[in-house]
C-alpha cells in the first residue's frame, strides 16, 4: 500500500494558472502523487489514516528545477577570466585529469547543496555520470543527466557518445522515474559532423532530449558564421539539432529576433543563467523576448565554479534585477514571471511541464517548505492588495531559510538536515580529493606551458 501524507503548511503558494496562494489548506500525498488539495480541517478528518506532517510557520511552494549545473570542486579557483580564457585555463585541464571518484564526490556535495537550498530537479552536464546517478538515487533529487561530450579529436579528453547512450541503456527511469539520462555535447564544435549527427541520432532513436551549451559569449556569432554561414540558431535548424523529442540551450545570450521566434517555433527550451553570465561577462540575455515568443525559460546556477553558490532563490532575484537593468524598467522581469521560470518554466523545458513544477491535483510530490518566522519574511502578507509572499519569495529569501525538501513524496530534507547523507563527510571526503586534483592539473599545464607558452606563470 502507497504511503498517505497529509502536509499542512500555514501558507501554499501552488504555481497554478492562476497563481493561487491559499491558508489553512492541506495538500495530500499518496505515493509519490498529489491526490487532493483542500480545506485543512476537512481533509484531516476525511484522511485520519495519513501521516500528518504539520508545517506552521512555513509557506510550501513546488520545488525549484535547476534547469542548468555542473558539478564539480573548483569553488572560487576559477576567478575573474571570460568564459573562453576560463575554460581554457581553468576548466578544459581539470577535465583532463578528473577520475571517476572526484566526479561523484563532487556531485553528491552539489546535489546536497541544491536539496538543501530548495532544488528538487537538477539539469547536470557533469562527467563519469554513473557516479552522478548514484548519488541522486541515494539523496533522493531528481537528475536529469547530461554527459559532457566531446566528440572531436581537439577534445577527446571529455566523456563520449558511448560513455553517454550507456547512461542512456543503463539508467533511463531508474530510482522510480528519478533519473532522467539525456545526450549532451558541451558544445556544438566539441564535436564534429560525425558526432553531431550521432548526438542528434541518439536522441531521437532514445525518444530524449538532447543539450548544449550555445551562444554563451557573443564571439560565437562569428564563429558560426564562418563555420556555418548563418547565426548559431540558424544553424543548429539546419544541422537538425532540434529534430529530436526535446531540444535545449544552455545560456542563449546572443539570440536575435529571428533565433528567437525559430527556438520558439520548434518547442526549443532555454535555461537562463544570469549569475553566471554575469560573472563571465558573457552579457545579458534577451529573456523578455523569449517569454513574450512563448519560449520556454528555466532558471539555472550554471556550476559551482561559475557562480560559487548553487542557491536557486538568489539566481532568482538576480534574474529579476538584471531583467530590470537590462530593459531599464522597473516592472519587467516581475516576481511571478521569476517564480515561474524557476519552477514550471524549468519542467517545460525539459518536457516535464504536466507532472513537475506545481503543486496541483495529478502532479508529482515535488515542493519545498520556507520558514516564514525570519526578517527576511517580515512583513508576510499572503493576500489582499498588499500581497507580498511572492516578492518576498524572490527578492528576500536565501537557500538556507528551506528546512523540508519532499521529492516524490519522500521527505530527503527534514528541518534544515539531509537524510540521505551525512552532509560532513560529503564536505570532508571532496576536501580530500581536491588536492590531488589541483596537483595533476598543476602537472598537466606546466608540461603544456613548456612546450606552448599558452597557460600564465
Amino acid at each position: 500500500m502507497s504511503h498517505t501524507q497529509l502536509f499542512t503548511p500555514d501558507i501554499l503558494v501552488t504555481m497554478d494558472d492562476a497563481r493561487t496562494v491559499l491558508t489553512e489548506t492541506a495538500v495530500l500525498v499518496i505515493g509519490d502523487t498529489i491526490t487532493d488539495i483542500g480545506p485543512r480541517a476537512d481533509l484531516l478528518a476525511r484522511h485520519p489514516e495519513a501521516e500528518h506532517v504539520d508545517l506552521p510557520n512555513r509557506v510550501l511552494m513546488p520545488g525549484l528545477i535547476n534547469a542548468h549545473h555542473h558539478s564539480g570542486m573548483l569553488r572560487g579557483t576559477a576567478e575573474h577570466l571570460p568564459v573562453w580564457e576560463w575554460l581554457r585555463i581553468h576548466i578544459d585541464p581539470m577535465h583532463r585529469v578528473l577520475r571517476p571518484d572526484e566526479a561523484e564526490a563532487a556531485a553528491w556535495l552539489c546535489y546536497a547543496e541544491g536539496l538543501l537550498s530548495g532544488t528538487t530537479t537538477v539539469v547536470d552536464m557533469w562527467r563519469f555520470m554513473d557516479g552522478a546517478a548514484r548519488a541522486a538515487s541515494a539523496l533522493g533529487n531528481r537528475l536529469v543527466s547530461v554527459n559532457y561530450v566531446g566528440e572531436h579529436p581537439e577534445f577527446d579528453y571529455f566523456d563520449t557518445l558511448d560513455d553517454n547512450e550507456r547512461m542512456l541503456r543503463e539508467w533511463t527511469g531508474a530510482a522510480g522515474g528519478r533519473i532522467m539520462p539525456w545526450v549532451g555535447l558541451e558544445h556544438p564544435f566539441y564535436a564534429d559532423a560525425a558526432g553531431q549527427q550521432r548526438a542528434i541520432g541518439m536522441a531521437r532513436e532514445y525518444g530524449t532530449g538532447l543539450y548544449t551549451h550555445c551562444s554563451e559569449s557573443e564571439i560565437e556569432i562569428a564563429d558560426f558564421r564562418d563555420r556555418h554561414g548563418a547565426r548559431p540558431m540558424v544553424a543548429l535548424e539546419r544541422l537538425g539539432f532540434f529534430d529530436v523529442p526535446r531540444a535545449m540551450i544552455a545560456h542563449a545570450v546572443w539570440l536575435d529576433q529571428d533565433e528567437i521566434d525559430l527556438i520558439a517555433a520548434r518547442g526549443v527550451g532555454v535555461s537562463h543563467n544570469p549569475v553566471s553570465n554575469m560573472k563571465l561577462a558573457s552579457g545579458m540575455a534577451p529573456i523578455a523576448e523569449m517569454l513574450a515568443a512563448g519560449v520556454a525559460v528555466g532558471l539555472g546556477t550554471d556550476g559551482e565554479k561559475e557562480n560559487n553558490n548553487l542557491d536557486m532563490f538568489e539566481e532568482m532575484k538576480v534574474a529579476s534585477l538584471l531583467g530590470k537593468l537590462r530593459t531599464m524598467d522597473a516592472a519587467a522581469m516581475d516576481s511571478w514571471q521569476v517564480l515561474h521560470m524557476a519552477t514550471r518554466g524549468g519542467a517545460a523545458a525539459i518536457g516535464r511541464g504536466d507532472e513537475l513544477g506545481a503543486i496541483t491535483v495529478g502532479r508529482k510530490a515535488d515542493f519545498v517548505a520556507v520558514r516564514t518566522d525570519t526578517p527576511r519574511m517580515t512583513p508576510l502578507l499572503p493576500e489582499g492588495g498588499h500581497a507580498n509572499i511572492h516578492h518576498n519569495l524572490v527578492h528576500a529569501v536565501r537557500g538556507s531559510d528551506v528546512d523540508m525538501t519532499v521529492v516524490a513524496g519522500s521527505i530527503v530534507v527534514r528541518d534544515g538536515q539531509l537524510v540521505g547523507a551525512d552532509l560532513q563527510e560529503l564536505i570532508a571526503r571532496v576536501r580530500h580529493l581536491v588536492p590531488g586534483l589541483f596537483a595533476r592539473r598543476a602537472d598537466w599545464i606546466a608540461a603544456q606551458d613548456e612546450l606552448t607558452g599558452l597557460f600564465p606563470h
